[in-house]
């Protein structure tokens, strides 16, 4: 989860760099077809086992993980801070909580429901602190964020309730096989192809986006979907309250602003998934 939270929580400024070059829809479909070749290199002869009636569920997994945020993402960065970005995506173990409980039956005890709030709490003052701060910047936009959040906890609950017989390879090249195609797509439509050769400004932010779609995106998605296999939906969905930390650090770095009090919600938030995972002795 650690390297998870590394992992991810480093994203955000490597997206902020690539719009330095790229619109967002081309940020967002060069990161999905990047990342799917570099998965097809190791994972495409998985996709010949995977039985015909898990297809319609990778189908959905693909669409709510792997398509659609990398595009609301991008969008969102060009009016929020990777920072403020990445504390809203920290709504998602929330999300799996309720999803969970109200699509999958989930069973999840009293403690893990108050670490989720208190965590929770944590995203709200870190929210309010950065709003202080920043109010020039557009928060209607992490309404972008919120909705991608709703469709990782989706994918979380669909990869541990009817996938988890597949292994991480599979279900994650499998899902960005389902996004490679539209994804290609609008990045032709884009005109990415017509301008590269002539953009030097494009030709740098390509190599922030072949980190982004590698690392950030085809192995993360590996790690995380073992994770889920290996774990509850709720430890999984937990590594989205360590991001922020990390992309808070980032944001620092790239002349960000960050106080106090954000510095406290991070600590609050930092409680809250010791509290999801905490085991009775």
């Amino acid at each position: 989860m650690f390297i998870l939270a590394l992992i991810w929580g480093s994203s955000f400024i490597l997206i902020k760099r690539s719009l330095l070059g790229m619109t967002p829809l081309q940020v967002g479909g060069l990161r999905i077809v990047f990342a799917s070749l570099f998965l097809f290199l190791f994972g495409f002869g998985r996709l010949r086992g995977i039985p015909l009636r898990d297809w319609k569920w990778l189908g959905m997994a693909g669409l709510l993980s792997s398509f659609f945020p990398p595009f609301l993402f991008a969008v969102a960065q060009t009016e929020l801070d990777s920072g403020v970005t990445a504390i809203f995506n920290s709504t998602v173990p929330l999300m799996t909580t309720l999803v969970g409980i109200v699509l999958f039956g989930l069973v999840i005890t009293k403690k893990q429901i108050g670490g989720v709030f208190v965590g929770l709490f944590g995203t709200v003052a870190l929210i309010v602190a950065g709003m202080e701060l920043t109010p020039d910047q557009n928060y209607w936009y992490a309404i972008l964020i919120l909705i991608s959040a709703l469709g990782y906890a989706l994918n979380i609950n669909i990869i541990k309730a009817k996938l988890s017989h597949l292994g991480p390879l599979a279900v994650t090249t499998a899902s960005f096989a389902v996004a490679f195609l539209p994804a290609l797509g609008l990045v032709a439509y884009s005109g990415f192809f017509e301008e590269v050769g002539d953009n030097p400004k494009m030709q740098t932010a390509l190599w922030y986006l072949l980190a982004l779609a590698v690392v950030g995106t085809a192995i993360a998605n590996v790690f995380f979907n073992n994770l889920i296999k290996v774990s509850s939906p709720v430890f999984a969905a937990s590594v989205t309250y360590l991001i922020p930390l990390v992309a808070i650090i980032w944001g620092v770095w790239d002349e960000e602003i960050i106080n106090v009090y954000q510095l406290a919600g991070g600590l609050i938030i930092l409680l809250g998934v010791w509290l999801v995972n905490k085991k009775k002795r």
